[in-house]
């Protein structure tokens, strides 16, 4: 005979609130802020554009999930905490990331596993990586309701390890290990992701760096064709390829730090205004005094380009301290532009170490460069990174965390896998097989492609036993079956 009696009969009150137990709570997950972030994305539809890139040739018949859902599943483990591929298995089937993706949390089916989303994060090659990083660029355009009048765009880039042997690592003397330095690029003013770029770890070229910026205000004038940019950047980016070509285009600005030499620290104005710094701080008894001077320099490499140069001075008891930077702007003093224009640059940094430490947009672990690439861009598509647009107020947050789902009295959980959505549904449930492909794109890659029936598709959500070996010879007849 069992009691029906509850295990705790009756507990005291406290401050004269009745205090209860019970074990009919349902399904508990920590994971609630998922459901605001998939509110985010079904307003922005990000996964549904970066899909639209990506080659599917899986037989529509046979899918059970689609494109969209398996990144944006992705990208909302990145936002929850979970950076690694492995953790799919266990979140498929949390209730609050089947709510996110549109499933009762009963749904037998639950959501793509680990080796799915890994086959899908290594089917981009170089032309879709290429596609969706522009895809990118056309995202942060989209978050402004009318073309700003202008922006500023921080560039910097930072020291990934690489700790096996992937493609296009390269050894760094100061770190003393192999790895990335992968380019961030963020619009100062609202600290939104713009562009990122997977690259050696090695120090920028000038040729490099003047094709990545001419590609990126390349794409941004495609939306903002009278928006005025400025290129913000430290000593790296001092190129004279970069300057020439900012020079040479209408609209277009740089602020950059200048490495100090002999020939800056000989310049007449620079040493007078040093002399008289020092002077100063010594007769007034102060420990730091510091002023600012403008003067106008040609480095060799300029070929006899004369460009303002503004330098910061500094005295203080342990002697003098100079930091130059070059700029094309005009109308600031030199203290505003050195202050509050070029040492604002150093949020970008921040926006970096949050990149880093939050999304482990660091954990390029794929053999493949292309993956990787893809890797570090999908870190900055998860939802709590996402450009959202000023009149869709802030990104919610994902501490979220003790939500329990009880099963609908209503609406009885599922005995029998769901049927294969239909292609004619939303904007994000559309797979990229059936929008129009660029005539660029190359044909997707062989782990992309059609697979024997024979392996047990890794987007089946029960593991079942073994098949026998009947059941084998079965299969092999049918023919070969596309990947799910």
């Amino acid at each position: 005979m069992i009691d029906p009696a509850p295990v705790f009969p009756s507990l005291p009150a406290i401050s004269g609130k009745k205090v209860s137990a019970a074990f009919d709570g349902g399904r508990i997950t920590s994971d609630g802020g998922v459901l605001l972030l998939a509110q985010a994305e079904k307003r922005l539809g990000i996964a549904g554009r970066l899909a639209a890139h990506i080659r599917d040739d899986r037989d529509p018949g046979r899918v059970r999930h689609l494109l969209p859902d398996i990144l944006f599943a992705r990208y909302l483990a990145i936002a929850a905490g979970y950076e690694d591929a492995d953790d799919l298995d266990a979140l498929r089937h949390d209730p609050a990331f089947k709510m996110a993706l549109g499933k009762t949390p009963e749904a037998k089916i639950g959501l793509a596993s680990q080796p799915t989303m890994s086959r899908w994060e290594n089917a981009p090659d170089l032309r879709t990586a290429i596609r969706m990083t522009y895809e990118l660029i056309d995202i942060y355009c989209d978050s402004y309701a009318v073309p700003p009048a202008t922006i500023t765009l921080d560039i910097d880039d930072t020291f990934d390890a690489a700790h096996g042997a992937q493609q296009l690592t390269f050894w760094n003397g100061f770190h003393g290990e192999r790895g990335y330095a992968p380019i961030h690029v963020y619009e100062a003013e609202t600290g939104r992701p713009v562009a990122f770029v997977l690259r050696p770890a090695k120090t920028p070229s000038g040729k490099e760096i003047a094709a990545h910026v001419r590609r990126l205000i390349g794409r941004i004038r495609t939306h903002w064709p009278e928006t005025r940019i400025t290129i913000r950047g430290d000593g790296h980016y001092a190129r004279p390829e970069v300057m020439a070509w900012c020079e040479a285009r209408a609209g277009i600005d740089y602020l950059f730090g200048l490495p100090g030499n002999a020939a800056l620290r000989r310049d007449a104005v620079i040493s007078a205004a040093a002399d008289a710094c020092a002077v100063v701080r010594a007769e007034k008894g102060l420990p730091v005094h510091r002023t600012h001077c403008e003067t106008t320099y040609a480095a060799k490499s300029w070929n006899g380009k004369d460009r303002r140069v503004i330098a910061r001075i500094e005295a203080t008891t342990l002697g003098l301290d100079i930091r130059t930077i070059v700029t094309s702007l005009t109308g600031s003093t030199p203290e505003r532009l050195y202050e509050f224009d070029y040492c604002a640059r150093g949020q970008a940094e921040n926006l970096i170490k949050l990149h880093k430490t939050q999304l482990k947009s660091d954990r390029t672990s794929c053999s493949s460069a292309c993956a990787n690439q893809v890797r570090v861009r999908r870190a900055n598509d998860s939802p709590d990174h996402l450009p959202f647009p000023p009149h869709f107020s802030t990104p919610p947050p994902t501490g979220c965390s003790g939500l329990s789902v009880r099963p609908s009295p209503k609406t009885p959980p599922s005995s029998a896998p769901s049927s294969p959505p239909s292609r004619t549904a939303s904007s994000r449930s559309v797979p990229a097989s059936s929008r129009p492909r660029p005539a660029s794109a190359s044909p997707s890659p062989p782990h992309a492609r059609t697979r024997p029936s024979s392996r047990r598709s890794s987007a089946h959500s029960p593991r079942s036993p073994s098949p026998t070996r009947k059941r084998r010879s079965s299969r092999r007849a049918q023919g070969p079956a596309t990947p799910k």
